[in-house]
């Protein structure tokens, strides 16, 4: 049995199926969803982009997957963590506030990425970026309490 992703049977679990926490996890999950829509454009358009004959790099081809890849991630661990997995939650905060960051600052390498890509990839840190505010709001701090 896969004891990483059993709902723990405290009263952390408790507050974690309190109504705030839950609609806290809902806003969340829309937030990462919309951070996955984006994420998926980004890397369609790159692919349409490539099929009509336009350049393309390597780096966008990979950056583009990478950032939808932790889109995936990161919904998951919010799944898991809407469910009361502690160690999914701390992994949300640190996504959600790394993500944007990491996005923004191979955004801002001089000459690397066009000016379109990195429009659409810093409206992607956006949207993951507000999840950070929910995650490391009270409501949800509050269901996870330390020590436990």
């Amino acid at each position: 049995m896969n004891t990483a992703t059993t709902i723990p049977a405290s009263a952390e679990a408790t507050a974690v199926s309190q109504a705030p926490a839950q609609r806290a996890f809902r806003t969340a999950k829309i937030f990462i969803g919309a951070y996955g829509a984006l994420s998926t454009a980004v890397l369609l358009t790159v692919v349409v982009l490539a099929a009509t004959g336009h350049e393309v790099t390597s780096f966008m081809w990979g950056r583009s997957a990478g950032v939808l890849a932790s889109a995936a991630v990161a919904y998951w661990l919010t799944v898991l963590a809407a469910r009361g997995a502690r160690w999914a939650y701390l992994r949300v905060r640190f996504i959600s506030v790394v993500m944007p960051v990491v996005i923004v600052a191979i955004d801002l390498i001089p000459g690397a990425l066009p000016v379109w890509f990195i429009a659409m990839q810093a409206v992607c840190a956006l949207a993951i970026g507000a999840t950070a505010f929910i995650a490391n709001g009270s409501v949800l701090r509050a269901a996870f309490p330390k020590g436990r």
